[in-house]
């Protein structure tokens, strides 16, 4: 049961970094703000790291991980382009991306909760990811 949790956890943790990562893709172009601009690309280097570590544990796993769903992610992408498309602005970006981060810390919480069994390198992993999308959501609040 250890392993099948942890292998499921580590999956949707690549599923959410890979989503997270794409949305900061889809909007850094657009972002007018230096400042705006700096925090999300930190954000999403940290991501990357994250997912370096992730990659070691799902290949010790020998799973290939998890891309996110791709139903969210057209959803996502439709929801950022039709808000950019009305209103081109860090605002609109910012609460693009708060949006985000929340379903992100909602849904990897909900994973830690469903997967209690992963091992506790699985679950730290999960948890830094959780801590990095919450911060970004409070380091964006000016921009609301």
């Amino acid at each position: 049961m250890i392993e099948q949790d942890t292998i499921k956890l580590l999956r949707e943790c690549d599923a959410g970094i890979k989503m997270g990562v794409t949305s900061i893709d889809d909007v850094l172009e657009m972002v007018r703000s230096e400042k705006f601009r700096e925090l999300l690309v930190k954000c999403k280097q940290e991501h990357e790291e994250l997912r370096s570590e992730l990659e070691k544990l799902l290949d010790k796993y020998k799973d290939q991980g998890k891309d996110p769903n791709p139903i969210a992610k057209g959803m996502s992408w439709m929801k950022t382009n039709i808000k950019l498309g009305l209103k081109d602005s860090d605002k609109t970006i910012a609460d693009l991306m708060t949006d985000g981060c929340n379903m992100g810390v909602k849904s990897l919480n909900r994973y830690l909760n469903q997967y209690e069994a992963a091992d506790e390198v699985t679950k730290d992993i999960t948890k830094r990811l959780i801590n990095l999308e919450e911060k970004l959501a409070v380091d964006i609040r000016e921009y609301l």
